[in-house]
């Protein structure tokens, strides 16, 4: 099988971690022989029976896992110090052939796969998960056209070109990458793969659901990019207009946080509740929900972003609230009728959202139309054949080279 080293800055021990890079990696290692390089938190760290699971995952599926400490400040200077970890261990995995191909996801693992690549001449893979630098402007953390900022965007280009292969989680952050890039030909390279979802797990409620609605919200509030003040709105609006309705938040972050950046009305406070779950369970709870919101800040940052509960809630038949400008989530929601979506926080958007959702929610053939958008747009194992693909094709590639 052909040495195949994965880098990431995420951890294998975050729910992130075991569902979007485990779960690919778990279904490749049929495959290739693959080594993980992962950053993880220290508190995930303390977690022995966490750590005792995963890696116990990682030995069953001839997985070689080389978890290392993620350092979160100070924030340039911790980034440095991982950077250069992850850099002395790849050059080292490289130059002891156990690396054919570096598969590199996100901005930081790529500019280390790209220094390999001039070094060794390894072929790597640039899986962008987002865009990046977008991003960091829009939470605050980088200012346009500074210094760094630059840099970043040189290191993007360079990626761009140099990689073998690029992935985009959406269609709409590649054809603005194609725009923006037009001289690196990326459309002979880029592959949209989205965040895909287990859906032997995700699936409808085996039973029906009580005919008290429960409105939920799967993830963190805090991020940054998530609009806590539309969610707290769209909740006030259901909560006037149907006096059995409840609200689910299923999140790790702090309680007493969420509920004060909702600021909710005396109403729909006393009707919400808000409990975090094991990964490994948070479907239950989804196929206990009749709606599910997500908002998310727009624009050029949020282009590239596929979030996870999107397959999640339509693997389990659940409809989607959302606002549109987030990657391809306007889209799927409205060529597939699984949802909708809202144009902005006042009150008269908000009241036209709750009566809409309704209608969406009595439709009888709404939970097979979610589960087959689901099934065609976030398999878990569509997305690991078409990593599969991408992976034989460089092998091949770089193989003729040799020749």
């Amino acid at each position: 099988m052909i040495p195949t080293l994965f880098i990431t800055r995420d951890g294998l021990l975050e729910p992130l971690g075991q569902s979007q890079v485990l779960a690919y990696l778990k279904g490749l290692s049929t495959r290739y022989r693959i080594t993980v390089i992962s950053f993880e938190k220290p508190e995930d760290i303390a977690n022995d029976a966490l750590v005792v699971t995963v890696a116990e995952v990682c030995r069953e599926h001839g997985i070689r896992w080389l978890p290392q400490r993620f350092h979160p400040r100070p924030r340039l200077l911790a980034a440095a110090w991982d950077l250069a970890t992850m850099t002395w261990l790849c050059l080292r995995e490289a130059g002891g052939g156990r690396a054919a191909l570096v598969h590199a996801r996100s901005y930081i693992p790529a500019a280390v796969a790209l220094l390999i690549n001039r070094l060794c001449g390894t072929p790597f893979i640039f899986d962008m998960r987002a865009l990046w630098p977008e991003e960091v402007i829009t939470a605050g953390r980088l200012r346009r056209g500074s210094l760094l900022h630059r840099l970043i965007c040189r290191i993007e280009r360079a990626c761009l070109s140099r990689a073998d292969s690029v992935i985009s989680l959406t269609h709409a952050a590649a054809a603005y990458l194609q725009r923006i890039y037009s001289d690196l030909g990326l459309e002979r390279k880029i592959v949209v793969i989205p965040t895909c979802a287990d859906l032997a797990r995700f699936v409808p409620a085996p039973s029906r659901r009580p005919v008290e609605r429960v409105y939920g919200c799967v993830g963190t509030i805090l991020s940054g990019w998530f609009r806590a003040d539309w969610l707290g709105r769209f909740f006030d609006a259901v909560a006037a207009r149907d006096r059995s309705a409840v609200f689910h938040i299923i999140s790790r972050d702090d309680p007493a946080q969420v509920r004060a950046a909702l600021r909710l009305s005396e109403e729909a406070e006393s009707r919400l509740t808000i409990y975090g779950m094991p990964s490994d369970q948070v479907h239950h709870a989804v196929q206990g929900l009749h709606a599910s919101a997500m908002f998310f800040t727009d624009g050029l940052s949020k282009l590239g972003s596929s979030p996870t509960r999107t397959g999640e809630m339509l693997g389990c038949g659940i409809p989607i609230v959302a606002n549109p400008g987030v990657g391809d989530v306007g889209a799927i929601i409205a060529e597939n009728r699984v949802g909708i979506l809202v144009d902005g926080p006042g009150a008269a958007d908000m009241d036209r959202a709750a009566a809409d959702i309704e209608a969406v929610m009595d439709d009888p053939d709404l939970i097979d139309r979610c589960r087959a958008t689901a099934d065609r747009l976030f398999s878990l194992e569509a997305a690991t054949d078409a990593y599969a693909g991408i992976y034989g094709r460089i092998a091949a590639q770089a193989s003729g080279r040799r020749r």
